[in-house]
Protein backbone atom coordinates (compact mmCIF):
# COMPACT_ATOMS: atom_id res chain seq x y z
CA UNK A 1 0.00 0.00 0.00
CA UNK A 2 1.03 3.53 -0.86
CA UNK A 3 2.30 6.04 2.18
CA UNK A 4 1.35 9.38 2.09
CA UNK A 5 3.56 11.93 2.27
CA UNK A 6 3.98 13.87 5.12
CA UNK A 7 4.57 17.39 4.02
CA UNK A 8 2.46 17.17 0.93
CA UNK A 9 -0.56 14.81 1.24
CA UNK A 10 -1.13 14.51 -2.84
CA UNK A 11 2.45 13.01 -3.06
CA UNK A 12 2.52 9.71 -2.28
CA UNK A 13 5.38 6.53 -1.75
CA UNK A 14 5.04 3.02 -2.70
CA UNK A 15 6.61 -0.17 -1.05
CA UNK A 16 9.63 -0.08 -3.21
CA UNK A 17 10.32 3.81 -2.24
CA UNK A 18 9.25 5.59 -5.96
CA UNK A 19 7.77 9.01 -5.17
CA UNK A 20 4.29 9.38 -7.31
CA UNK A 21 3.57 12.90 -7.77
CA UNK A 22 0.32 13.28 -9.37
CA UNK A 23 -0.15 15.52 -12.51
CA UNK A 24 -2.57 18.18 -12.69
CA UNK A 25 -5.27 18.50 -15.01
CA UNK A 26 -4.35 21.68 -17.40
CA UNK A 27 -7.97 21.46 -18.84
CA UNK A 28 -10.00 24.06 -17.26
CA UNK A 29 -14.32 23.71 -17.21
CA UNK A 30 -15.25 26.17 -19.52
CA UNK A 31 -17.31 28.44 -17.18
CA UNK A 32 -19.76 31.26 -18.06
CA UNK A 33 -17.50 34.12 -17.37
CA UNK A 34 -15.42 32.20 -20.12
CA UNK A 35 -18.47 32.21 -22.63
CA UNK A 36 -18.55 36.05 -21.78
CA UNK A 37 -15.31 37.34 -22.57
CA UNK A 38 -15.06 34.75 -25.83
CA UNK A 39 -18.63 36.79 -26.82
CA UNK A 40 -17.33 39.62 -26.45
CA UNK A 41 -13.62 39.11 -27.73
CA UNK A 42 -15.90 37.62 -31.04
CA UNK A 43 -18.04 40.95 -31.49
CA UNK A 44 -15.01 42.82 -31.08
CA UNK A 45 -13.39 41.29 -33.78
CA UNK A 46 -16.16 41.32 -35.98
CA UNK A 47 -16.20 45.36 -35.98
CA UNK A 48 -12.60 45.48 -36.35
CA UNK A 49 -12.48 43.19 -39.34
CA UNK A 50 -15.53 43.73 -40.97
CA UNK A 51 -14.83 46.97 -42.42
CA UNK A 52 -11.72 46.03 -43.76
CA UNK A 53 -13.39 43.06 -45.50
CA UNK A 54 -16.52 45.08 -46.85
CA UNK A 55 -13.64 47.79 -47.97
CA UNK A 56 -11.92 44.73 -50.17
CA UNK A 57 -15.47 43.50 -51.61
CA UNK A 58 -17.10 47.29 -52.24
CA UNK A 59 -13.52 47.71 -54.41
CA UNK A 60 -14.74 44.64 -56.31
CA UNK A 61 -17.92 45.18 -57.46
CA UNK A 62 -20.04 47.47 -59.89
CA UNK A 63 -21.34 50.56 -59.07
CA UNK A 64 -24.39 49.30 -59.27
CA UNK A 65 -24.21 45.68 -57.07
CA UNK A 66 -22.69 48.49 -54.56
CA UNK A 67 -26.31 50.84 -54.88
CA UNK A 68 -28.27 47.56 -54.22
CA UNK A 69 -26.83 46.78 -50.99
CA UNK A 70 -25.99 50.21 -49.74
CA UNK A 71 -22.22 49.17 -49.19
CA UNK A 72 -22.95 46.44 -46.53
CA UNK A 73 -22.58 42.69 -48.01
CA UNK A 74 -20.90 39.46 -47.08
CA UNK A 75 -20.94 37.60 -50.43
CA UNK A 76 -21.48 39.62 -53.60
CA UNK A 77 -22.80 38.59 -56.40
CA UNK A 78 -20.58 39.26 -58.88
CA UNK A 79 -16.90 40.56 -59.09
CA UNK A 80 -15.17 43.07 -61.47
CA UNK A 81 -11.48 44.74 -61.63
CA UNK A 82 -12.58 48.26 -63.11
CA UNK A 83 -11.67 50.19 -60.13
CA UNK A 84 -8.65 48.77 -59.74
CA UNK A 85 -7.81 48.88 -63.75
CA UNK A 86 -8.82 52.78 -63.63
CA UNK A 87 -6.66 53.21 -60.74
CA UNK A 88 -3.32 51.90 -62.56
CA UNK A 89 -3.71 53.19 -65.90
CA UNK A 90 -2.64 56.16 -63.99
CA UNK A 91 0.73 57.23 -64.81
CA UNK A 92 1.17 58.90 -61.79
CA UNK A 93 0.42 55.63 -59.69
CA UNK A 94 3.54 53.95 -60.83
CA UNK A 95 5.20 57.28 -60.07
CA UNK A 96 3.69 57.27 -56.74
CA UNK A 97 4.90 53.43 -55.44
CA UNK A 98 8.28 54.75 -56.96
CA UNK A 99 8.48 57.28 -54.47
CA UNK A 100 7.26 55.81 -51.53
CA UNK A 101 9.29 52.94 -51.82
CA UNK A 102 12.60 55.08 -51.91
CA UNK A 103 11.42 57.55 -49.17
CA UNK A 104 9.94 54.66 -46.52
CA UNK A 105 13.64 52.32 -47.18
CA UNK A 106 15.79 55.76 -47.11
CA UNK A 107 13.97 57.29 -44.62
CA UNK A 108 13.22 54.60 -42.21
CA UNK A 109 17.32 53.60 -42.09
CA UNK A 110 17.68 57.54 -41.87
CA UNK A 111 15.22 57.69 -38.65
CA UNK A 112 16.52 54.39 -36.96
CA UNK A 113 19.95 55.71 -37.59
CA UNK A 114 20.11 58.93 -35.96
CA UNK A 115 17.45 57.37 -33.35
CA UNK A 116 19.62 54.71 -32.29
CA UNK A 117 22.51 56.55 -31.75
CA UNK A 118 20.64 59.40 -29.62
CA UNK A 119 19.22 56.88 -27.86
CA UNK A 120 23.03 55.42 -27.19
CA UNK A 121 24.77 58.73 -26.39
CA UNK A 122 22.04 59.63 -23.70
CA UNK A 123 22.87 56.68 -21.00
CA UNK A 124 26.11 58.11 -20.76
CA UNK A 125 25.20 59.72 -17.76
CA UNK A 126 29.07 60.85 -16.97
CA UNK A 127 29.45 63.07 -20.33
CA UNK A 128 29.45 66.50 -18.97
CA UNK A 129 26.32 68.56 -19.78
CA UNK A 130 24.31 65.50 -20.75
CA UNK A 131 21.25 66.16 -18.31
CA UNK A 132 21.32 69.59 -20.01
CA UNK A 133 20.90 68.02 -23.48
CA UNK A 134 18.12 65.46 -22.53
CA UNK A 135 15.85 68.63 -21.25
CA UNK A 136 16.68 70.59 -24.51
CA UNK A 137 15.91 67.29 -26.70
CA UNK A 138 12.41 66.43 -24.80
CA UNK A 139 11.74 70.32 -24.83
CA UNK A 140 10.67 69.94 -28.82
CA UNK A 141 8.47 67.13 -28.03
CA UNK A 142 6.05 70.43 -26.87
CA UNK A 143 7.46 73.04 -28.69
CA UNK A 144 8.79 73.69 -32.01
CA UNK A 145 9.01 77.24 -34.56
CA UNK A 146 5.74 77.00 -36.18
CA UNK A 147 5.32 76.40 -40.13
CA UNK A 148 6.37 79.31 -41.18
CA UNK A 149 9.97 79.00 -40.07
CA UNK A 150 9.72 75.37 -40.80
CA UNK A 151 8.86 76.22 -44.70
CA UNK A 152 11.90 79.09 -44.63
CA UNK A 153 14.30 76.36 -43.08
CA UNK A 154 13.43 74.15 -45.75
CA UNK A 155 13.51 76.53 -48.98
CA UNK A 156 17.11 78.05 -47.20
CA UNK A 157 18.49 74.47 -47.31
CA UNK A 158 16.82 73.66 -51.06
CA UNK A 159 15.09 70.94 -50.34
CA UNK A 160 12.14 72.25 -52.02
CA UNK A 161 10.93 70.20 -54.83
CA UNK A 162 12.99 67.16 -53.69
CA UNK A 163 12.34 63.92 -51.67
CA UNK A 164 14.91 64.88 -49.57
CA UNK A 165 12.47 67.47 -48.03
CA UNK A 166 10.36 64.31 -47.38
CA UNK A 167 12.40 62.71 -44.28
CA UNK A 168 15.55 64.74 -43.55
CA UNK A 169 13.50 67.38 -41.47
CA UNK A 170 11.75 64.66 -39.43
CA UNK A 171 14.74 62.34 -38.17
CA UNK A 172 14.10 61.43 -34.99
CA UNK A 173 10.73 61.32 -33.05
CA UNK A 174 11.61 61.81 -29.35
CA UNK A 175 9.07 59.61 -28.15
CA UNK A 176 10.64 56.57 -29.85
CA UNK A 177 13.90 57.39 -29.14
CA UNK A 178 13.06 57.73 -25.16
CA UNK A 179 11.69 54.52 -25.01
CA UNK A 180 14.59 53.58 -26.98
CA UNK A 181 17.53 54.80 -24.56
CA UNK A 182 15.65 53.47 -21.74
CA UNK A 183 15.77 49.82 -22.81
CA UNK A 184 19.53 50.54 -23.24
CA UNK A 185 19.74 51.86 -20.02
CA UNK A 186 18.32 48.65 -18.56
CA UNK A 187 20.78 46.23 -20.08
CA UNK A 188 23.14 44.74 -17.39
CA UNK A 189 26.46 47.60 -16.92
CA UNK A 190 28.54 44.45 -16.93
CA UNK A 191 28.27 43.45 -20.28
CA UNK A 192 29.33 46.73 -21.66
CA UNK A 193 31.87 47.03 -18.70
CA UNK A 194 33.37 43.45 -19.74
CA UNK A 195 33.53 44.76 -23.85
CA UNK A 196 35.61 47.72 -22.61
CA UNK A 197 38.02 45.63 -20.89
CA UNK A 198 38.84 43.65 -24.17
CA UNK A 199 39.18 47.00 -25.71
CA UNK A 200 35.78 47.72 -27.53
CA UNK A 201 35.03 50.85 -28.47
CA UNK A 202 31.52 52.72 -27.83
CA UNK A 203 30.55 51.87 -31.63
CA UNK A 204 31.95 48.60 -31.26
CA UNK A 205 29.74 48.10 -28.36
CA UNK A 206 26.61 49.42 -29.66
CA UNK A 207 27.29 47.24 -32.64
CA UNK A 208 27.85 44.00 -31.17
CA UNK A 209 26.16 43.91 -27.49
CA UNK A 210 23.78 46.33 -27.65
CA UNK A 211 21.94 46.07 -30.82
CA UNK A 212 21.42 41.97 -30.95
CA UNK A 213 20.30 42.00 -27.32
CA UNK A 214 17.53 45.15 -28.40
CA UNK A 215 16.22 43.49 -32.06
CA UNK A 216 12.67 43.31 -30.25
CA UNK A 217 12.42 46.37 -29.70
CA UNK A 218 14.13 47.72 -32.62
CA UNK A 219 11.74 45.56 -35.29
CA UNK A 220 9.11 47.52 -33.24
CA UNK A 221 10.14 51.10 -34.21
CA UNK A 222 11.78 49.77 -37.65
CA UNK A 223 7.68 49.08 -38.54
CA UNK A 224 6.25 52.31 -36.97
CA UNK A 225 8.67 54.48 -38.43
CA UNK A 226 8.17 52.83 -42.29
CA UNK A 227 4.37 53.28 -41.46
CA UNK A 228 5.09 56.92 -41.03
CA UNK A 229 7.22 57.03 -44.19
CA UNK A 230 4.92 55.00 -46.29
CA UNK A 231 2.09 57.37 -45.09
CA UNK A 232 4.11 60.70 -45.62
CA UNK A 233 1.63 63.40 -47.56
CA UNK A 234 2.07 66.69 -45.89
CA UNK A 235 5.80 67.51 -46.23
CA UNK A 236 5.32 66.61 -50.03
CA UNK A 237 1.94 68.65 -50.17
CA UNK A 238 3.59 71.53 -49.25
CA UNK A 239 7.17 71.73 -50.47
CA UNK A 240 7.39 69.62 -53.43
CA UNK A 241 4.94 70.84 -56.45
CA UNK A 242 6.54 68.04 -59.24
CA UNK A 243 3.53 65.81 -59.70
CA UNK A 244 6.40 63.11 -60.63
CA UNK A 245 7.70 63.73 -57.45
CA UNK A 246 4.55 62.79 -55.55
CA UNK A 247 4.45 59.53 -53.03
CA UNK A 248 1.35 57.19 -53.39
CA UNK A 249 -0.73 58.92 -50.91
CA UNK A 250 -0.67 62.31 -52.71
CA UNK A 251 -0.81 60.63 -56.05
CA UNK A 252 -4.48 58.27 -54.78
CA UNK A 253 -5.58 61.40 -53.28
CA UNK A 254 -5.79 63.31 -56.52
CA UNK A 255 -6.97 61.03 -58.40
CA UNK A 256 -9.94 59.99 -55.71
CA UNK A 257 -10.22 64.22 -56.29
CA UNK A 258 -10.85 63.68 -60.21
CA UNK A 259 -13.32 60.98 -59.67
CA UNK A 260 -15.51 63.25 -57.35
CA UNK A 261 -15.20 66.33 -59.90
CA UNK A 262 -16.14 63.69 -62.67
CA UNK A 263 -19.10 62.59 -60.69
CA UNK A 264 -20.02 65.77 -59.55
CA UNK A 265 -20.14 67.72 -63.22
CA UNK A 266 -23.43 68.71 -65.07
CA UNK A 267 -22.83 66.33 -67.85
CA UNK A 268 -25.44 64.19 -69.83
CA UNK A 269 -26.57 60.93 -69.06
CA UNK A 270 -25.65 59.47 -72.12
CA UNK A 271 -22.83 61.45 -72.20
CA UNK A 272 -21.94 61.07 -68.70
CA UNK A 273 -18.98 57.99 -68.19
CA UNK A 274 -20.04 55.64 -65.47
CA UNK A 275 -17.04 56.36 -62.98
CA UNK A 276 -17.21 53.59 -59.89
CA UNK A 277 -16.46 56.40 -57.67
CA UNK A 278 -16.47 54.43 -54.08
CA UNK A 279 -14.62 51.50 -55.32
CA UNK A 280 -12.21 53.41 -56.58
CA UNK A 281 -11.76 54.96 -53.25
CA UNK A 282 -11.90 51.56 -51.43
CA UNK A 283 -9.31 50.57 -54.07
CA UNK A 284 -6.97 53.31 -53.26
CA UNK A 285 -7.06 52.19 -50.00
CA UNK A 286 -6.71 48.38 -50.41
CA UNK A 287 -3.38 49.30 -52.53
CA UNK A 288 -2.01 51.91 -50.19
CA UNK A 289 -2.53 49.90 -47.29
CA UNK A 290 -1.03 46.21 -48.89
CA UNK A 291 2.67 47.01 -49.11
CA UNK A 292 2.74 47.86 -45.25
CA UNK A 293 0.56 44.26 -44.43
CA UNK A 294 3.12 42.16 -46.56
CA UNK A 295 5.66 43.86 -44.38
CA UNK A 296 4.38 43.03 -41.00
CA UNK A 297 4.38 38.91 -41.12
CA UNK A 298 8.13 39.49 -41.24
CA UNK A 299 8.70 41.70 -37.71
CA UNK A 300 5.54 40.00 -36.13
CA UNK A 301 7.50 37.79 -33.91
CA UNK A 302 9.37 40.70 -32.71
CA UNK A 303 6.66 43.01 -32.72
CA UNK A 304 4.63 41.86 -29.41
CA UNK A 305 7.67 41.49 -27.15
CA UNK A 306 8.94 44.72 -28.69
CA UNK A 307 6.14 46.72 -27.26
CA UNK A 308 6.75 46.89 -23.49
CA UNK A 309 10.38 45.91 -23.83
CA UNK A 310 11.82 49.82 -23.44
CA UNK A 311 8.86 50.71 -20.94
CA UNK A 312 10.63 50.44 -17.59
CA UNK A 313 11.45 53.08 -15.30
CA UNK A 314 14.67 55.23 -15.36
Amino acid sequence: MAEIHPISPNVRIDKRGNVHIPRKNKIRRFNAVDFVLLLILTILAVLIVYPFYNAVLVSFVPNTVYKRYEGIMLIPPEFTWEAYEFTFKSALIWYGFKNSIINTIAGTAYNMTLTILCAYCLTKRNLPGMKLIRVIIIFTMYFNGGLIPYYLLIRDLHLMDTLWSYFLPTGITIYYMLIISNYFKSLPPALEESAKIDGATDIRILWSVTLPLSLPLLATFTLYYAVERWNEWYNAMIFCKSVDKWPLQNVLRTIINDVNMLATQNIPGEAKPDIQGDSIKMSSIIISMAPIMCLYPFLQRYFLSGLTLGAVKE
